[in-house]
């Protein structure tokens, strides 16, 4: 009689613990829930709200591209190593064309002149700077661009039946691209 008194007490002591653990959950879950949403949540930045300069002139631009930077990976493998495959070591660094896109504007032809300096062996070389920017218009990423100069000049595609902005585009060979953040 006594050991049968014992288990039912044991069970219900079991029982009690089990049941003050899943309350515990319960509260542990409910204060989890509420206080991540009350956190700041981190978003990843947009890329539609940027900004242009070349040559400290700020220009409005609907498009940037070609913010790339490779490290070529040489090999070398010297003729005793008993490893069969060569070790890789970083290269030279290459840059890709930074291409910038705008809407074209009457008496605007500012790119155009700036491509007749690099045909005439002339060229002048500006620094590009590129900046992301958050919702207060303050910069978040830059990208700046060293000796940039134009490549290639393209004029707008024309269309008889078309309805879209008139959109020149120049490219920009550079020495050099860094990336700040902020």
């Amino acid at each position: 009689m006594r050991v049968s008194y014992l288990t039912g007490m044991a069970t219900f002591f079991l029982f009690l613990v089990v049941l003050l653990l899943a309350a515990l959950v319960v509260l542990l879950l409910v204060w989890y829930l509420t206080y991540k949403s009350t956190l700041p949540m981190k978003l990843p930045l947009s890329n539609f709200h940027f900004q242009v300069e070349i040559g400290g002139s700020r220009l409005g631009f609907t498009e940037v591209s070609g913010l790339d930077i490779q490290v070529e990976a040489m090999e070398y493998r010297e003729g005793s190593s008993p490893v069969y495959t060569p070790t890789k070591i970083p290269g030279q660094h290459r840059f890709s064309n930074i291409v910038l896109k705008r809407g074209l504007m009457k008496g605007d032809n500012e790119f155009y002149q700036w491509i007749q300096t690099a045909m005439s062996r002339e060229v002048e070389r500006r620094d590009v700077t590129i900046s992301l920017l958050n919702e207060r218009h303050e910069p978040e990423f830059v990208w700046k661009v060293r000796n940039a100069f134009p490549v290639k000049y393209s004029g707008p595609h024309l269309k008889s039946d078309g309805n879209e902005v008139a959109i020149e585009t120049l490219e920009l060979a550079h020495e050099g691209l860094t990336v700040e953040t902020f």
